[in-house]
């Protein structure tokens, strides 16, 4: 027996508001331990942690590093990466 999904309805359901803001929440989650785990020298990199949210087919959360020096420290830190692990791992045991 087949079975087919019905897509118009998944594509409405994850662009609904309450998936947003299901998103938003894991989004500043994981910028949060970004900043609190972001080496400090001058603090530009940590406080240029940012979130947005966009919809393309789908809404999707996004962590972005704004300061110019972020691909460079992101390089040698992996900062961003780390703290999307930590969140990913942490939902996974709550």
């Amino acid at each position: 027996m087949a079975v087919k999904f019905n897509n118009a309805f998944f594509d409405d359901l994850s662009r609904s508001a309450g998936v947003a803001a299901l998103v938003d929440e894991a989004t500043e989650r994981i910028a949060q331990t970004a900043r609190s785990t972001a080496p400090t020298e001058s603090g530009d990199y940590r406080d240029g942690i940012v979130t947005a949210g966009k919809y393309q087919r789908r809404y999707v959360g996004l962590v972005i590093g704004t300061d110019p020096k972020t691909m460079i420290i992101e390089s040698r830190t992996g900062n961003l990466a780390r703290a999307l692990r930590a969140n990913v791992k942490r939902g996974r045991r709550g």
